[in-house]
């Protein structure tokens, strides 16, 4: 499997990213972290629902506007629908245990100087670095 490299589709991308972030912090105060803005629109409801849920209803309509301009976004998984459910699912326990992901520790947290989003990053890195050489190298996928 190749994949294209898009560096300046890959800026723009990373600095809409930041600037999001860096807007959520300054107006809100709060950390553009996926899992956690998620968490409070889900019942115990969080105070602020609000913007949680017109930040991850951007999150959706953004997509949907492209696709619906006719623009094709390729993708491709070369694992089944139930391995995405799994690592879904690791994912989800791995955010648990780390108190956040890896958009609010790696993107946000290390902005910060965070030392404890810099060691969840690190613990993010390391399992991604083994877990694609064991499924390209050990078993074969």
């Amino acid at each position: 499997m190749t994949t294209e490299f898009t560096p300046y589709m890959s800026i723009l991308g990373g600095a809409l990213i930041g600037m999001s972030a860096v807007m959520l912090m300054a107006f809100n105060g709060r950390i553009a972290g996926m899992t956690g803005i998620l968490g409070g629109i889900l019942p115990p409801f969080a105070a602020d629902k609000g913007w949680r849920g017109a930040f991850l209803a951007g999150a959706i309509v953004a997509p949907a506007i492209l696709l619906a301009t006719g623009e094709v976004v390729p993708f491709a998984a070369p694992v089944s629908t139930s391995a995405m459910i799994v690592s879904g699912l690791i994912v989800g326990i791995g955010v648990t245990f780390s108190s956040g992901c890896t958009s609010g520790h790696g993107v946000c947290g290390l902005a910060r100087l965070s030392r404890r989003s810099l060691a969840a990053t690190g613990t993010f890195m390391a399992s991604t670095f083994v877990t694609v050489y064991v499924i390209r190298h050990v078993i074969g996928g």
